[in-house]
């Protein structure tokens, strides 16, 4: 039942990153022909610089929504599952019953009930 959850969280979240992409594609298209002509128009080539950050925005979400980013993002989940699951540790180590007794009795809103 939680796998099906994730599944429908991962399609949800694919869907809305394609949707977003319609209007930021179109945005980014837009700016870049008004930002072009205006760097022609008056011989300035600083009027380009928007184009990089919102290139990178641009690529990032079609990757997200049509590459291969969710394919890359898995591997590298497994990869860090398989050798380096060091990372994946609690500080402290895990919760233990001492250590939920140890709460609990610091705790008014357990011993006022």
């Amino acid at each position: 039942l939680q796998n099906l959850m994730r599944e429908r969280q991962t399609a949800m979240q694919i869907a809305s990153t394609r949707e977003f992409l319609k209007y930021f594609g179109t945005f980014f298209g837009l700016s870049a022909v008004v930002l072009t002509t205006g760097a022609v128009k008056r011989k300035n080539p600083a009027f380009l610089m928007p184009i990089l950050p919102l290139g990178f925005v641009f690529a990032y979400n079609y990757d997200m929504g049509y590459g291969t980013l969710l394919q890359r993002i898995k591997g590298e989940a497994e990869n860090i599952l398989d050798t380096q699951s060091t990372l994946l540790e609690l500080p402290k180590g895990p919760l233990t019953f001492e250590d939920l007794e140890k709460i609990r009795s610091q705790t008014k809103f357990f011993s006022e009930k």
